[in-house]
């Protein structure tokens, strides 16, 4: 009996791994070997960067809300301690956008933080 060779199952592979990794910089598009080492490397980058995307997000809400506060004379944590105790629960996400788009409604929040903060 002959022995199984994987002929086409191997070429399947391989064809995969290429065309995964098409635009890649020199060999890494041509070559398996290389090309099947940078796209695993370059899922492990993916899967660690759906993690950081998070992180990157909120610290740029963060220092927004922290500038847009700092017009209205609030630090970035009073503000925030302000509509806690006013017991206004809007996200970091929405307060963010509102200090870009709308400077009015950001500007009658902060006076509220700033009124929940002196009682």
């Amino acid at each position: 009996m002959p022995r199984v060779k994987s002929g086409v199952e191997r070429r399947k592979r391989r064809n995969r791994v290429l065309k995964l990794a098409k635009g890649y910089y020199g060999s890494k598009h041509r070559l398996y070997k290389v090309a099947n080492q940078q796209v695993m490397k370059s899922f492990n980058y993916a899967y660690r960067d759906r993690r950081q995307k998070k992180r990157e997000f909120r610290k740029l809400w963060i220092t927004r809300i922290n500038a847009a506060a700092r017009i209205n004379d609030l630090s970035y944590s009073q503000m925030m301690h302000g509509l806690k105790v006013a017991g206004i629960d809007i996200n970091r996400k929405m307060l963010a956008d509102l200090a870009v788009t709308d400077a009015q409604a950001f500007a009658q929040l902060a006076e509220t933080a700033k009124k929940a903060v002196a009682k």
